[in-house]
């Protein structure tokens, strides 16, 4: 969601403006889930079945350890307790250690995190893949 007419390189690309919440089946986090553009905010408005974590590239902190804690923090304050289900596209360190930190606090939210066990190969190449039924 932006905020204001253009392409403002000053402003946020993920700027959530004030309002009701946006309730979404799938939402894939902006910029390889840095914390540069996702914040509690981004999770107190928009609401999902399934969020996309991207990114595998710790010198950037990607994906942030921040922007998975915001989504504890924004989850903790909705109303309804819908199952929420996280999606990583690769194996990182963050996400294994957060995983492992926070777990209790996942399950007391209603949130699953999937394994990316999951391989489909194609012709020369392999990538993990991650089956989702809306």
């Amino acid at each position: 969601i932006s905020k204001g007419p253009g392409n403002s390189k000053s402003a946020k690309s993920t700027v959530v403006s004030s309002g009701p919440p946006v309730y979404l089946d799938l939402v894939y986090i902006p910029n390889h889930s840095n914390s540069k553009n996702v914040d509690v905010d981004f999770f107190k408005r928009v609401r999902s079945f399934y969020y996309v974590v991207s990114g595998n590239n710790s010198a950037a902190e990607e994906p942030s350890r921040a922007v998975l804690d915001s989504l504890l923090e924004g989850k903790a304050q909705w109303e309804s307790n819908m199952q929420v289900t996280l999606i990583p596209t690769h194996d990182s360190e963050v996400m294994k250690e957060w995983y492992q930190e926070t777990h209790e606090k996942q399950q007391d939210l209603n949130i699953m995190v999937l394994a990316s066990s999951s391989t489909v190969v194609m012709q020369d190449e392999s990538f993990p893949a991650c089956k989702i039924e809306l």
